[in-house]
């Protein structure tokens, strides 16, 4: 099978909060807290969390970088979701929508710090 996504993915297991945004409302839910991604590209993550977010929902998602460390803020769409533990875990994949060149600039820098380290060990 070959690979369908449009950038590369690094494996990172990154903590992040998540504040589900109504489409009705600029009414915020409270937020979902202390979870973590499975592998994060410049397009979006594939994260693991105990609430269940329908497809389409849209988020605002807080996430820590750990090298170097940094809190980055982006929003999000949920483009797909799957049960992995009896409804207490799911699996989510995640779109960043409306992303600024500042967290671009700053994914490309974990990114490229990480798959250095990776390459000299």
């Amino acid at each position: 099978m070959s690979e369908k996504r449009r950038e590369r993915r690094v494996r990172e297991q990154a903590l992040f909060t998540i504040t589900l945004i109504s489409k009705d409302t600029t009414e915020t839910h409270p937020k979902i807290i202390h979870h973590t991604t499975e592998d994060i590209s410049l397009t979006g993550a594939r994260i693991h969390t105990n609430a269940f977010l329908p497809v389409g929902s849209f988020l605002k998602i807080d996430l820590s970088l750990m090298d170097p460390p940094r809190m980055i803020s982006a929003y999000a769409k949920v483009r797909w979701a799957k049960s992995v533990y009896a409804d207490e875990l799911f699996e989510l994949g995640i779109e960043f929508v409306d992303t600024s060149i500042n967290i671009i600039k700053a994914l490309k820098e974990h990114f490229d710090k990480t798959e250095r380290e990776e390459s000299s060990e």
